[in-house]
């Protein structure tokens, strides 16, 4: 397989996933903006969701700009990310319906983080499969170290999901976009 078919593949199975997201959201009760109000917990995990899918395919679009070979351990780690990202619409809609139930937003976390940690095992891959270039492994180097920091504040925000504030779960991952994700992927864009 060439890294073109592997990377088409993920492109389509995240614009699914990223679809099916929307069609989650419930209707308001009442069309008013109290009705809209009512499921701002719901449009909070929708839209989080999304952004972070839509970071996680932004960052992957970097990586692989710098790939000349695939691997079958590279295959394989893209599948889990793409498992692990299927569950989105699933614990999306189990927290939108249980925002502040620390299970929901535990569950929610758990999916986060098995994504983020089969996103390092993919790069780790990559390395190794493209040993030679350089560019790659710069540019994978400086996204696991802040993909390292990104899982640790996102594990940080679990463990107070799950123990004091359930919330802080999508804190965390909010957290983790704005200022980790979104200025890491600039510096990227700045490198090309």
């Amino acid at each position: 397989m060439d890294k073109d078919r592997l990377i088409a593949f993920t492109d389509a199975i995240l614009a699914i996933i990223m679809t099916i997201l929307v069609l989650e959201l419930k209707e308001p009760e009442t069309l008013s903006l109290q009705g809209l109000w009512a499921l701002k917990g719901s449009y909070s995990a929708y839209t989080l969701s999304f952004f972070w899918l839509g970071t996680m395919w932004i960052g992957l679009h970097n990586e692989w700009q710098d790939v000349k070979k695939i691997s079958i351990p590279v295959i394989w780690y893209s599948l889990s990310i793409l498992f692990f990202s299927s569950l989105f619409p699933y614990v999306t809609k189990i927290v939108s319906n249980h925002f502040d139930d620390s299970f929901a937003q535990g569950l929610y976390g758990v999916i986060v983080v098995l994504t983020t940690l089969s996103n390092i095992l993919l790069s780790d891959s990559l390395v190794k499969a493209n040993a030679e270039n350089e560019v790659l492994r710069r540019k994978i180097s400086f996204r696991k170290r802040w993909l390292t920091i990104d899982l640790l504040i996102k594990g940080i925000g679990f463990i107070i999901a799950i123990t004091v504030y359930p919330t802080a779960m999508m804190i965390s991952v909010l957290l983790v976009a704005v200022f980790l994700a979104l200025p890491a992927h600039m510096k990227e864009v700045e490198h090309l």
